[in-house]
């Protein structure tokens, strides 16, 4: 089975990288890890585009910092911030954005699955990012933990909770955007 992606998805792909950049600037230094608004729409882009895309959207957002862009926390950018203490949260977005869209694709659709999904996307970036905290620091496993989660906890767990919000209002829109395109095809 061929799989294309339409000029649509390409679009709504490229609007939430853009986003996931904007995020990146919006941030607040705290410690070796700061707030971010990124990993609110790495969540957000699972949840209301699927695994595929929002997959892509985090693909494409690495890429672009890897290749020297300012996108980053603050404008940095390049594979040395990738190495660097908050590499492991920013590899963390690909999987995370994979996993909440997998669990927003299968079952049905409701607020509580919603926030089942962006919850698991939320603990995917600190299962990664935590541990390569600790070893790019050589930080106690209880140090990692109270530099990069303790402080984050309140901060993302309304993150789910915005994005559960904004998902019941756009998903279905977003949806019937993308599938517009479909039915044309057909």
């Amino acid at each position: 089975m061929e799989s294309k992606i339409s000029v649509k998805e390409t679009v709504f792909v490229s609007i939430f990288t853009a986003l996931t950049v904007i995020g990146g600037y919006i941030a607040i230094p705290l410690g070796p890890v700061p707030i971010v608004l990124s990993n609110f729409v790495i969540i957000l882009s699972g949840l209301l585009m699927g695994s595929r895309k929002g997959a892509a959207v985090a693909f494409t957002y690495l890429l672009l910092g890897a290749l020297g862009l300012p996108v980053f926390a603050g404008g940095a950018s390049g594979l040395a911030r990738i190495a660097g203490p908050t590499g492991g949260y920013l590899l963390g977005y690909l999987p995370a954005a994979f996993i909440t869209g997998f669990i927003s694709e299968h079952g049905n659709r409701s607020f509580f699955r919603d926030l089942l999904a962006l919850t698991a996307g939320v603990l995917t970036i600190y299962a990664a990012g935590i541990p390569w905290l600790k070893l790019s620091l050589d930080m106690l496993w209880r140090d990692a933990l109270l530099a990069g989660m303790l402080p984050f906890i309140i901060g993302d767990a309304l993150k789910v909770i915005a994005a559960a919000l904004i998902g019941v209002k756009m998903h279905t829109l977003i949806e019937d955007s993308l599938n517009k395109d479909k039915t044309r095809l057909e």
